[in-house]
């Protein structure tokens, strides 16, 4: 019963260690810089990584600047 409570808890934790990648990744692309960047941020310090491209200033022409953190559509676009 142990082992398996283990196994719940490792597989949440390994989940959030994924996530965290990926979201560095894609802050970081979207952000203008590379995406190996974000990733290896968020592989490496886990969940300080995304946090911490939520402070790294965005690029000039990047999609942050342009559409926004989720954003599909330009922001000129809009009347």
């Amino acid at each position: 019963m142990i082992l398996a409570l283990l196994g719940a808890k490792a597989l949440y934790l390994f989940l959030l260690w994924l996530g965290s990648a990926w979201l560095g990744g894609y802050l970081s692309e979207r952000k203008g810089y590379s995406e190996r960047a974000g990733l290896a941020s968020g592989l490496l310090l886990s969940v300080l990584g995304p946090i911490i491209w939520l402070f790294i200033p965005a690029r000039a022409g990047s999609d942050w600047k342009r559409k926004g953190a989720f954003g599909k559509t330009l922001k000129d676009d809009h009347p």
